[in-house]
């Protein structure tokens, strides 16, 4: 079986060796300015100057505003070419990158930020119009092929247009040059670790990755990518995706990097100066994903699995669907899943979610991520959502948690160089006798580095005797110029660094530069605090580097404190153990690190140890291996389910198994199965004389026990099925239950606990009923139904039933309540009582019965006929019985076409039900 891992970016890129490749009209040598979106500018011979040189007289990149020792130097000085290449370290089948620093972030930097590496560069396009009243072009349909004649608007560096000549003078150039496959600087990190180490451990042996080559590649020739896919695909298992620039620029740049990301992160790209038009940049991320879904197909073959990773790729799960509907696939996001009230602003929510649906198993790293794409697809989709999953119309999507971490392995070979020793060695030395607090991010505004260096600041306001003991050395990695965010952390530098420094100590070193690996690997070893303050992050693997570092490997007796952003998705990994802040809390910070610094070294090691064994427990390992256990399972679980593999039913065969019966047990749903479905508000309740003859002659067999089961009150179904003598009821789905030849009702459910969670949950019905004209509510004696199937607007009504279900079962879930969407209805029970454990009951009461009576025979027969969500408990329970040997024989039978767990299907409805009932009740010996 091969796993396909679809991700943007492949672990490879290629490099292009020919001279007259090197021309820099065509070729990339050294990262290129990157530009806001909305503007397209002649580049200066200046314009790779940072922000940071700008402001401080050109100083070299990466030092401190304020610095007033040389410390900081240690880092900048007489590092290789190859040791500021970052990369992830470590990666097989390319040249030898030992000295690459780890990718720890889960995310990409900006395309085309490859160095030292000579490739196409592509032209940047012209952006939207400032006014959305212009912005008309381009106009493509999505449901419609996309030509390849749509692309972006192009602008090139030069004040002429491009000429064809010149077109084709850059193409001839780089089909001409000899290339080189080499590890690439663009992906996720945590994922290339993890399939890695797995793939070393023997957990994938046969994978093969899918991605694009993270380089404009329309400079080159047919003949020229075709031979780099050939490469690819024999040497490094890897598919490669072509994609036009435009297209890819359209996708990543302006959809996935202006639009997505930050929704995802909260911020929502609504302010005076976005430029952020969702119509501009959406067919290209359609026609994106449309390309990996396409190439994907090509190469699957059945028993083939399917990994698609992160938001660049939410469409391709649904397209794979349709293109392969019994693939087995998964989906893993890798970033946070912010709330519905936030999701929902998003234009295409509806289409992003659909998209992700596709998939057999969608995967997040917390469960709050998990719960939030729960409650958005309740109240987007009007779907139901259970702590399992989805139940859609046509199949059930589950939802689990997959937190990835490290892979500890690889650390401890790499922690065996002596260069680690050297610079752990080293930076003791200059840091002798302070406190070193580290930190390592991305310039960007989720990561909180503003937050950080504020509450550092009001720590050192706070504690003055702490001023000359320690030190916060924060790295900066900035992939995109953010000049007002780099000017506001300047000022802050520069602002602490001279209020509390002094000739021989300086508070800040904040270096504007990512570092060799071996350099980070000894800061996290020696540092005596780690501070991540993210305003939200999907989880943080520089936490589980630093708690994996600081275990005294060199001699340092360290056992650092890990101050942690509660809104990362480590925080759910560590807990309490890590000490948890509100980034937006400076105080709570300035105190966090106090607590950090002033720590015995016995409570250090006791937290470090809880900390420790948090992530080894959540490795890159067992993240893979949990996944593709789940994945497995519930893809067999589905297919089991799926409408395909339910078959009609057997009627014969069922009609023979029940002549063979020496006893039965029969359970037939009410409403939309015996009887079409009625109003509740109706006053003349009947049931139609068919069913009632149909019943009464399988009661007037004494091998036969039926039941009737419904949401209807005890009273209703006394009414509508008076005239059926030793008929069994079960009433309000499970909640009550009458014996066949009684009268008594015994109640399931605990009436002080129901009474106490009614009138608060009545409160929330009414506020969401009165927004809905036409729909009301219905009292019985154990739950409430909230109908809007009359509703003046039934699409606004089924929003607010889908908010209204997620409200409640977020407010009730501990009084035991939940909230169910059925047809045309939302239905508030008790949670752990149903048509299912009324069943059981009813069941153990036949058995019982045997065991009193030596006349009366155990039951060897059981027939469950439904056609609702509510069923299907009882459908689950019965086959289980089966499964079990408790019963000689069990079919259980939904009504139409959908997702169930019913065995066989009878697509007639009610009328089909009552034939295959009339067939049994001449087949007893009296008829």
């Amino acid at each position: 079986m091969t796993i396909f891992i679809a991700s943007l970016f492949l672990p490879y890129t290629v490099n292009f060796h020919d001279s007259e490749s090197e021309d820099p009209a065509g070729a990339r040598t050294s990262p290129p300015v990157s530009n806001p979106p909305s503007q397209a500018v002649t580049p200066t011979p200046n314009a790779a100057i940072s922000l940071f040189e700008r402001q401080h007289g050109g100083r070299k990149a990466g030092l401190t505003p304020g610095a007033t020792t040389d410390h900081e130097r240690i880092f900048t000085s007489d590092i290789t070419k190859a040791e500021q290449e970052p990369s992830s370290y470590p990666f097989p089948a390319v040249p030898d990158d030992s000295n690459l620093l780890t990718e720890s972030e889960a995310h990409s930097p900006a395309w085309g930020a490859t160095t030292a590496l000579n490739q196409p560069r592509a032209r940047p396009p012209i952006s939207p119009s400032p006014s959305i009243l212009k912005h008309q072009e381009p106009t493509v349909s999505v449901l419609e092929p996309i030509r390849e004649k749509t692309p972006l608007k192009v602008e090139p560096f030069r004040s002429h247009p491009p000429d064809k000549a010149e077109d084709r003078g850059r193409k001839t150039s780089f089909s001409k040059a000899e290339w080189t496959v080499e590890t690439a600087e663009q992906g996720n990190g945590g994922l290339r670790n993890a399939v890695r180490s797995a793939t070393d451990a023997g957990q994938l042996e046969d994978k093969v990755w899918v991605g694009t080559l993270g380089m404009p590649t329309d400079a080159l020739s047919p003949h020229t990518k075709a031979a780099i896919a050939e490469k690819l695909e024999d040497e490094y298992g890897s598919l490669t995706v072509y994609v036009s620039d435009g297209d890819f620029d359209g996708h990543y740049t302006h959809f996935c990097k202006t639009i997505l990301w930050p929704v995802f992160h909260y911020q929502i790209p609504d302010n005076p100066k976005s430029k952020a038009y969702e119509d501009h940049s959406w067919i290209y991320y359609v026609k994106t994903n449309q390309a990996f879904a396409e190439r994907i197909a090509k190469n699957w073959k059945r028993g083939d699995s399917i990994w698609v990773q992160d938001y660049h790729l939410l469409l391709v799960p649904a397209m794979l669907r349709k293109l392969l509907p019994d693939a087995q696939i998964g989906f893993f996001l890798h970033i946070a899943f912010p709330s519905s009230e936030v999701f929902r602003c998003l234009a295409p929510r509806k289409e992003l979610l659909e998209g992700m649906l596709g998939a057999n198993l969608i995967g997040f790293q917390t469960d709050e991520y998990c719960r939030h794409f729960l409650q958005t697809c309740s109240r987007i989709l009007c779907v139901e959502a259970t702590n399992e999953g989805l139940e859609l119309e046509d199949r059930f999507v589950n939802v689990g948690t997959f937190p990835i971490g490290i892979d500890p392995t690889s650390w401890d070979k790499r922690r065996q160089a002596a260069d680690v020793e050297q610079w752990v060695k080293t930076i003791s030395e200059r840091y002798e006798g302070k406190r070193l607090i580290v930190s390592r991010d991305k310039i960007d505004s989720v990561r909180g580095i503003r937050q950080k260096l504020l509450s550092y600041e009001l720590f050192l306001n706070t504690y003055p005797e702490w001023r000359d003991k320690v030190v916060l050395i924060q790295v900066a990695t900035s992939t995109t110029e953010q000049p007002e965010l780099e000017a506001m952390i300047s000022d802050i530098a520069m602002r602490i660094n001279s209020m509390h420094s002094t000739l021989a100590h300086q508070p800040l070193v904040f270096l504007k530069q990512d570092l060799a690996f071996p350099q980070y690997l000894a800061l996290i070893s020696v540092a005596d605090a780690l501070m991540i303050t993210s305003l939200r992050e999907g989880m943080n693997l520089t936490s589980h580097e630093f708690v994996y570092c600081q275990d005294g490997k060199y001699g340092n007796k360290k056992y650092g404190s890990l101050i942690l952003s509660e809104f990362t998705g480590s925080a759910s990994v560590f807990g309490n153990h890590a000490l948890l802040v509100n980034p937006w809390d400076y105080r709570q910070c300035a105190e966090a690190i106090h607590t950090a610094l002033t720590r015995s070294e016995a409570e250090r090691q006791r937290v470090w140890e809880q900390l420790r064994r948090a992530v080894l427990q959540n490795s890159t390992g067992n993240w893979v291996k949990s996944f593709n256990e789940k994945l497995q399972r519930v893809w067999n679980e589905q297919s089991s389910r799926e409408i395909m593999a339910v078959p009609r039913l057997p009627v014969n065969k069922v009609e023979e198994m029940y002549r063979k019966a020496a006893r039965r047990l029969i359970i037939v749903d009410y409403e939309g199965t015996l009887a079409s479905w009625g109003s509740p508000k109706s006053i003349i309740v009947t049931t139609p004389q068919r069913a009632i003859t149909t019943l009464t002659d399988l009661t007037e067999d004494s091998k036969n026990v039926v039941y009737v089961m419904s949401s209807r009150m005890p009273e209703e179904m006394e009414r509508l099925f008076r005239r059926v003598p030793g008929l069994g009821l079960i009433a309000e789905n499970g909640c009550f239950v009458r014996e066949p030849n009684t009268e008594e009702w015994l109640k399931l459910t605990n009436k002080e606990r129901t009474d106490a969670w009614k009138e608060g949950v009545s409160q929330i019905l009414s506020y969401y009923q009165e927004r809905a004209e036409g729909s009301w509510i219905e009292k019985r004696h154990c739950s409430l139904v909230f109908h809007y199937g009359s509703a003046e607007d039934h699409e606004a009504a089924s929003r607010l039933a889908s908010e209204c279900a997620g409200h409640i079962n977020d407010a009730c879930a501990s009084q035991g309540v939940h909230a169910v969407l059925i047809d045309r209805a939302l239905v508030v029970g008790p949670a752990n009582t149903n048509k299912a454990s009324a069943a059981e009951l009813v069941w153990r009461d036949c058995v019982n019965a045997s065991q009193k009576d030596e006349q009366i025979a155990r039951p060897d027969f059981l027939l469950a006929i439904g056609d609702g969500r509510d069923d299907e408990p009882v459908f689950r329970w019965a086959n289980k019985l089966e499964s079990a040997k408790a019963v000689g024989y069990a079919m259980t039978v939904t009504l139409g076409s959908r997702s169930t767990e019913a065995k066989a299907t009878l697509t007639q409805g009610v009328t089909g039900v009552l034939s295959c009932l009339e067939r049994l009740a001449n087949a007893s010996p009296a008829h």
